[in-house]
């Protein structure tokens, strides 16, 4: 599998099958299976629906059920894969410094009834434009940035979160994990420039700062709070070149004496109701009309100007 923009970059085809060399040692049980599989996930030409479409694919040199006995009975080492993923190469941005990223992202499984520990996960712009609970698994993913335009991004740890977790507390020992393995590899050394760790507004940025106050790390989050009004300035320019706006006038707000009295009082014409069992609904029952029984059709009064009833 060649995933280069330029394949006759010896070095880069080097690295790449010594990292493809690498997942393949990560991989204890059903390793051939695993590997074939993961290549036929890189290589198909959509979105994978089912595990019996992989096996069409052209790098899936296996049947079907190898794909459904891998899944079922391979065992990978996630230490190793982990080690494996921070000694690769990985993008920085312009001026060297070590960037990332951490986020939090939903693996929607609402049809799964019998899957262990699904959490409601809030998503944005489904059914008509509507935030929706859907139940899945959340992971919270760490990934390289580089600088550009390219949306290429490097990952380099994926932890599932489970119900009753502190994100925060999560993400603090995920970092951490991170960090230090890419110290181990070579990626980071003293007097290089701190990583810039990039997160949402979501994230708790004092705190994850307090917390891996000890690393080379910088945090930088988003901040979630608007803008407030903004105060009042000079008067805005005119629409063409040359012509004076018009001057702006102060809103006055009536006071309660300028209302005045109200004219006429509203008169409740409403009659009482009473039923044959029961001749009136109690002592408050309006004297200016006599009760009238459920069963009759109810009369007009006499001063009534409304519309006429359809009837």
């Amino acid at each position: 599998m060649i995933s280069l923009p330029d394949a006759s970059d010896r070095r880069a085809n080097g690295e790449l099958s010594r990292f493809r060399q690498q997942v393949y040692e990560c991989l204890n049980r059903r390793a051939d299976a695993l590997f074939e599989l993961a290549d036929a996930v890189l290589c198909a030409d959509g979105p994978v629906r089912s595990i019996a479409e992989l096996s069409l694919v052209g790098e899936h040199r296996r049947g079907y059920g190898s794909g459904y006995a891998a899944l079922a009975r391979g065992t990978m080492d996630i230490p190793r894969l982990q080690t494996a993923l921070s000694a690769a190469p990985i993008p920085r941005a312009a001026d060297g410094r070590l960037v990332l990223a951490v986020d939090v992202t939903c693996w929607l499984r609402p049809e799964a009834h019998t899957c262990p520990q699904r959490i409601l996960c809030h998503t944005y712009g489904r059914g008509k434009d509507q935030h929706m609970m859907v139940p899945g698994w959340p992971y919270s993913v760490v990934v390289a940035l580089e600088s550009g335009r390219s949306s290429w991004t490097a990952p380099l740890d994926a932890v599932r979160l489970a119900p009753g977790d502190n994100a925060a507390s999560v993400t603090a020992r995920q970092i951490r994990d991170v960090v230090d393995r890419l110290v181990a590899a070579g990626h980071w050394r003293p007097g290089d420039p701190d990583i810039l760790l990039v997160a949402d507004a979501g994230y708790d940025g004092p705190r994850l700062a307090h917390v891996l106050a000890d690393l080379p790390i910088t945090v930088l989050v988003r901040n979630a709070h608007r803008p407030g009004p903004a105060p009042p300035g000079p008067a805005a320019t005119a629409r063409h070149a040359g012509q004076t706006p018009p001057p702006r006038q102060r809103v006055r707000f009536r006071r309660p004496g300028h209302l005045g009295a109200t004219r006429r009082r509203h008169r409740n014409h409403d009659p009482a109701l009473r039923s044959r069992a029961d001749p009136g609904l109690g002592s408050a029952a309006s004297t200016v009309d006599p009760p009238h029984r459920l069963d009759r059709p109810r009369r007009r009064p006499a001063d009534h100007r409304g519309h006429r009833d359809p009837a």
